[in-house]
């Protein structure tokens, strides 16, 4: 279990930082890098991450580890542990003043700080920030979907209270949980993130956009065709989109794990070159990736890597990865 543990939120930074130097579009990053398949800085005119060194962790990965931590430290998933993984992450980064911080977890975290009810300060919360921290919350829950997504509902609460947000990061948390089955198949870990992003959607405040489902189904279909996967990868952009929009994000992440039969390096590099909002594609995708897989099958050279970086070491993952057994093994014997 702990090798899942671990391989999910490594897999996290994986994704987040091996895909942190690519560009908006797949024609510019393959401008810069060709097949972007090693770990590089970000280009000086990158629109988000210019100056950021190769292996960089961003915003996504260390949200999902201030939650955790959240979590662990309150004993257990509850609204005011969400506030404080988030709010302890904001306060880190200076995230007034922060370029990364995005639109719709800053207007949650003004309003929180504001004093306003978290219950209410992410009805507005559209974008991709749930999804993209979510995946510790799903390891807490092996193989219990109905429960991942219960507790997504409530992380999502303080800053993405909308019905795109919670389903996007109820698909994700019920696919870690169920890639924490040992044994599990790539395809129930898959059909287990179908089923969450459909009990999202129940929750959260109606939104504009397509479904989750839809765009998941979506980006599989076009990840199981006959094309090359370059051309795979360019209709996913396309079609399916790449963006800050929760379905485009959540759906080119499963298209991707699915392209990448579940390998996390492969996973990595695949969101990498697909490009958009690519290290929040990537995040997402290598935690699922990661959790699947388990910690042994993500490189040494890449953990290695990931180590080195002053952000990631901050955030003292393996501690993190032991607290949240602790919560998985007592739920167990309350059980």
């Amino acid at each position: 279990m702990l090798n899942k543990i671990l391989g999910c939120l490594y897999g996290q930074a994986l994704g987040d930082a091996f895909a942190m130097p690519a560009q908006v579009h797949p024609d510019d990053t393959e401008r810069c890098f060709g097949w972007l398949d090693s770990w590089h800085s970000a280009p000086d005119d990158h629109i988000v991450h210019a100056g950021l060194p190769a292996g960089r962790i961003t915003d996504d990965s260390e949200q999902a580890f201030s939650i955790a931590q959240g979590v662990i430290d309150a004993g257990g998933v509850t609204l005011e542990a969400a506030v404080s993984g988030l709010t302890a992450w904001y306060d880190r980064v200076d995230g007034d003043n922060s370029p990364y911080v995005g639109p719709s977890t800053r207007r949650g975290m003004n309003a929180l700080k504001a004093g306003e009810d978290p219950r209410a300060t992410g009805l507005w919360g559209d974008t991709n920030g749930a999804p993209m921290r979510i995946a510790p919350i799903g390891l807490l829950h092996p193989g219990d979907i109905e429960g991942a997504v219960a507790a997504a509902v409530t992380v999502c609460m303080p800053t993405h209270f909308t019905q795109p947000a919670v389903s996007g990061a109820a698909a994700v948390a019920a696919a870690v949980a169920m890639a924490m089955v040992e044994g599990s198949s790539l395809d129930s870990v898959i059909a287990a993130g179908l089923r969450g992003a459909e009990l999202g959607a129940e929750h959260g405040r109606r939104w504009f956009g397509c479904s989750v489902v839809f765009k998941i189904e979506q980006a599989l279909a076009i990840a199981s065709g006959d094309d090359d996967v370059g051309a795979k990868l360019r209709r996913i952009f396309d079609e399916v989109g790449a963006t800050l929009n929760v379905p485009e994000t959540v759906g080119a992440a499963f298209g991707i794990l699915a392209l990448a039969g579940g390998d996390p390096k492969e996973t990595a590099i695949l969101a990498a070159n697909l490009s958009g909002d690519a290290d929040t594609i990537g995040a997402i995708a290598c935690a699922m990736a990661g959790g699947f897989a388990g910690f042994g099958a993500i490189p040494a050279e890449d953990v290695a890597v990931l180590e080195n970086d002053a952000v990631f070491q901050e955030y003292g993952v393996r501690a993190i990865a032991a607290g949240l057994l602790t919560l998985i093994q007592k739920s167990e014997r309350i059980a």
